[in-house]
């Protein structure tokens, strides 16, 4: 959560978080983060797994977190119009892997979450070509902890 809070920051309308990682390796724990960095309290984030797309106001920036776990025909992703939300906020997808070639944006964060042992997880940030990687405000990585 510490990171996505960091990383919040950093983020400007229209920005995307697209998010990949096993089930239990921190997505919406990490998207929990990136709304207390926006100002939206991070009790009100759950997943969406059921309802697909949930839109939290009232912070720095709206956001809306889409799930595509039970999602797997392109066409249904496609139905959910992700080219057309969030332009004034940001975006963020867990299982981003099953959005089709054709809807995945040119700029984006792309966030690695992998299981480490016990709670240890290991997050990869990046940005997709064109826009560079921008540091994070805070501590350094080496300094993230939630224990």
């Amino acid at each position: 959560m510490a990171i996505g809070r960091d990383l919040a920051g950093t983020l400007s309308p229209g920005d995307v978080v697209l998010l990949h990682g096993e089930l239990g390796s921190g997505k919406t724990a990490f998207v929990k983060g990136l709304a207390e960095g926006l100002g939206i309290a991070r009790d009100e984030v759950s997943s969406p797994t059921f309802t697909l797309v949930q839109e939290y106001r009232g912070g720095r920036l709206t956001l809306v977190h889409v799930d595509l776990y039970r999602l797997n025909d392109p066409r249904e992703v496609d139905d959910l119009g992700l080219d057309e939300i969030a332009v004034d906020g940001v975006l963020a997808v867990e299982w981003a892997d099953k959005l089709p070639p054709a809807l995945r944006p040119p700029h984006a964060v792309v966030i690695h979450l992998t299981h480490g042992e016990a709670d240890v997880r290991t997050i990869e940030i990046s940005r997709t070509p064109g826009r560079g990687v921008s540091g994070l405000p805070g501590r350094p990585f080496a300094d993230y902890s939630d224990r």
